[in-house]
């Protein structure tokens, strides 16, 4: 086996057994479900989240794991209608915790449920944002308001747009808290409070976000790919934790909880992001914070804080915070514009690029520019494929010359391989002699398979956990570019009425239209090159378009899209290539070929 084969075949072994690797160990993932504990009971009381501390000036129930305070399902509530999003404001404790986002729902189905991202203590799945201030110095815990107060509306009847509204409590001893809420045309909440002391003496008390999530989320994914948990930026330092490792922080005594703290002296952001969802606490971009990460093990609830510098306020002064809240979809038009130009820094490795965040961002950026032009995300996909291609071509060109002027050195090259015999070393010597002399490169040929890699994996991650791609259709039957081909040989491609059931880890089987595709574009594109006569060799080319075919048939159909989209392109630039070096490839005389060799060894 002369040393251009042996490198290909390699090259391309090792291809197949990183891709095998992945799909055993991480297979695609699978909803978890699990049992929630803070489902909603026919008890009084429901935990809430736990106030932050305000140092050694903090009182003692600031300290304290969490209050148990009542979920009363009967507050008043403010509504929230904006283009993107609906649902309301609980008055008690002025909580953010009903919140949907209109233009999304669970599933394809057009019946099918919209995303429900926030949800009410006291209900399966608890999730929201509560606003308060901390107790320092001159006060105590009855004089700020709790997450059981009653605030009452000052302006505004519903939030909206172009209408915000401010909720007022007056604590009876002189101070009185206001707290502004606007929202914009996507997903992102500004948070105004404000106190006034009108004779309460000096006082001191720091303003906090919290956002609290009551057990783990149902909808995990759970793969290794995908991060879902704790998302923080710390002074351009991104940190990341999933649910598990929050559960195994050690306890700090002065958060009353097991927790991390991070001092932020300029900015930064915290909160908890899932696979397309995300919610984060983001103060003035200006201010220093101390950002918080928590979990209650007692009672099972996850929780972010931003707690800003204490207020120090003389009789007669009035002082504002302004934060901000993003809860909504990881729309990357919407999150980039935040960052570009709302000033929050950072704010676009929220989304999880992963470790070739250098290829995949960019590869997204061109993927939704190629989207917005031609408005179709599996035409943009191929699109994509086609930029890709022009990129590598130099290489792709020099590698394919390469095998070209092979095939032509291929009867020299058999010529020494009789003249040597049976001395390896010798036949060795006399190969690298005439690749020296012909200037060939014997392992340029693996080149073009050896870049698939990095750009494949890549091009998987974007479509995996970018939000774009769900529900993404691009022609017939492909309604989800981020799900894999749901045809399949079962029912005949869909020509049979009826479903295919869950077949588990034997889903491989179940074949759609795609994978085939993908299978033959492989097998034909090694059609361009005659059936390598050393029989291990040729057992490995043979098999190979049809393991990958079986492999990537439960991949997203987007990135079947690519590969086939690829082969294709590779097949018409080798092609063309080999032409333009004088070597002409008998595709259909390879295929007939193929087959008659298979007649003689059945009949054999």
């Amino acid at each position: 086996m002369d040393d251009n084969n042996k490198n290909l075949i390699l090259a391309t072994a090792l291809s197949v057994l990183v891709l095998i690797g992945w799909f055993y160990f991480f297979p695609p993932p699978e909803p978890a479900i699990t049992e929630d504990p803070n489902a909603a009971t026919t008890t009084e009381t429901t935990p809430v989240a736990a106030t932050p501390t305000v140092g050694s000036a903090a009182v003692e129930t600031t300290t304290a794991i969490a209050a148990e305070a009542t979920s009363n399902a009967d507050a008043p509530r403010v509504d929230i209608d904006t283009a993107r999003l609906k649902g309301s404001i609980s008055l008690q404790g002025g909580r953010i915790d009903d919140l949907s986002l209109k233009n999304y729902r669970e599933t394809l189905s057009e019946d099918s449920d919209i995303v429900h991202l926030f949800k009410p203590t006291g209900t399966e799945g608890s999730y929201y944002a509560l606003y308060g201030w901390a107790p320092g110095s001159g006060l105590n815990a009855d004089a700020v308001p709790s997450a059981n107060t009653i605030w009452s509306v000052s302006s505004g009847v519903a939030l909206t747009e172009e209408t915000p509204v401010t909720l007022t409590w007056d604590n009876g001893a002189g101070l009185v808290f206001t707290r502004e809420i606007s929202v914009d045309e996507n997903f992102m909440f500004s948070v105004k409070q404000g106190v006034t002391n009108n004779g309460a003496g000096t006082v001191s008390l720091a303003p906090y976000g919290i956002l609290a999530r009551h057990g783990e989320p149902q909808d995990l994914k759970n793969f290794f790919i995908l991060h879902e948990g704790l998302v923080a930026m710390s002074d351009g330092e991104l940190s990341e934790a999933s649910y598990d490792d929050l559960a195994d922080y050690d306890f700090n005594a002065a958060e009353g909880a097991k927790a991390e703290v991070t001092q932020v002296t300029e900015s930064g952001w915290i909160g908890f992001t899932d696979h397309y969802w995300m919610a984060t606490l983001i103060p003035s971009q200006t201010s220093a914070f101390k950002s918080v990460s928590k979990y209650d093990e007692r009672r099972d609830i996850f929780q972010t804080e931003a707690v800003l510098p204490t207020q120090t306020l003389a009789d007669g002064q009035t002082v504002t915070v302004d934060s901000q809240l993003f809860a909504g979809a990881k729309d990357w038009a919407a999150i980039r514009d935040y960052q570009n130009e709302g000033g929050v820094k950072g704010f676009l490795d929220s989304i999880d690029w992963g470790w070739f965040f250098f290829l995949t961002k960019p590869m997204f950026a061109v993927l939704h520019w190629l989207n917005t032009l031609i408005g179709n995300m599996g035409w943009a996909i191929i699109g994509l494929t086609v930029l890709i291609k022009i990129i590598v071509f130099p290489l792709a060109y020099k590698s394919y010359a390469s095998m070209a002027k092979m095939k032509e050195l291929q009867p020299e090259m058999e010529k020494l391989k009789e003249k040597a015999g049976d001395d390896r070393q010798k036949m060795q010597q006399s190969m690298m002699e005439l690749y020296k002399k012909e200037k060939v490169n014997p392992a340029a040929g693996c080149l073009p398979i050896l870049l698939q890699v990095p750009i494949f994996f890549s091009l998987y991650k974007v479509i995996f956990v970018t939000l774009e791609l769900r529900h993404a259709p691009w022609v017939g039957w492909l309604k989800d570019l981020s799900a894999p081909d749901p045809t399949s040989i079962f029912n005949v491609f869909g020509a049979l009425p009826y479903t295919v059931p869950e077949l588990g880890v034997f889903s491989f089987f179940s074949l759609g239209i795609l994978p085939i595709l993908l299978g033959i574009s492989m097998w034909l594109q090694q059609k361009l090159n005659p059936a390598p006569t050393d029989p291990t060799q040729k057992m490995i080319f043979a098999w190979m378009p049809w393991v990958f075919m079986f492999m990537l048939g439960t991949f997203a159909s987007g990135l079947v899209v690519y590969w086939i989209a690829n082969n294709t392109i590779t097949f018409i630039q080798q092609y063309s290539i080999m032409r333009i070096h004088g070597y002409k490839p008998d595709v259909f005389g390879n295929i007939k070929s193929g087959f008659k060799r298979k007649e003689k060894a059945d009949e054999k």
